[in-house]
């Protein structure tokens, strides 16, 4: 496999950089916990396995050649990541009731991963950017497919164990309210930066 350590190297670099999933899957395990924030982050890499699936089928290519495609995506991801940002900010201290009602699940990690526009362009640039077999385009995707989703569920698994280790901090109203007001704004940060590149 050609080329195997520099696509590792760059998709690690790429998946574990702040971004809109990283943030979110943080905010979770700091207000739900790991063990109740795993549904989400198996939506976000499941999710990421379609996003793949889409870039290297030339599906999202196509997509956004169509004349005026790309705003209205783009119009979409930010409507959707200032609905989650909100979410995240206004969210209340959590009490043990609140955590089994607002816990986050495997359809909204789906979803964020669909519309997640840097997901898109770390995709885009690691299928064009690297070739780990030549002359075998089918296995060339599917080897990408693969390691690319160890280092994403890695990488998810590392910002879950962030996000808890600032757990006890919800229980303090003010501590709560400060730390997901931050995570709101680096969210909209990311995307902002995301949608920039």
């Amino acid at each position: 496999m050609q080329g195997l350590l520099g696509f590792v190297l760059a998709g690690l670099a790429l998946a574990g950089s702040p971004g809109p999933a990283t943030l979110s899957l943080a905010a979770s395990a700091a207000a739900f916990g790991v063990r109740r924030s795993l549904g989400y982050m198996i939506g976000i890499v499941a999710g990421m396995v379609v996003v793949m699936g889409l870039v290297a089928a030339g599906v999202v290519g196509v997509l956004l050649a169509v004349p005026g495609a790309t705003p209205v995506v783009a119009a979409l991801a930010e409507l959707y990541f200032a609905y989650l940002a909100l979410r995240i900010a206004t969210a209340p201290p959590l009490s043990e009731q609140a955590v089994r009602d607002r816990q986050p699940c495997f359809g909204g990690g789906l979803f964020l991963s669909l519309v997640n526009p840097k997901g898109y362009a770390a995709m885009a640039a690691l299928f064009s950017g690297f070739v780990l077999m030549r002359d075998r385009l089918a296995l060339d995707a599917a080897a990408k497919v693969i390691v690319l989703s160890a280092i994403i569920a890695a990488v998810d698994m590392a910002w879950l164990a962030a996000g808890a280790a600032l757990t006890r901090c919800f229980g303090d109203p003010r501590a709560s309210r400060a730390i997901n007001v931050t995570f709101a704004v680096l969210l909209v940060a990311s995307v902002a930066f995301a949608l920039a590149l």
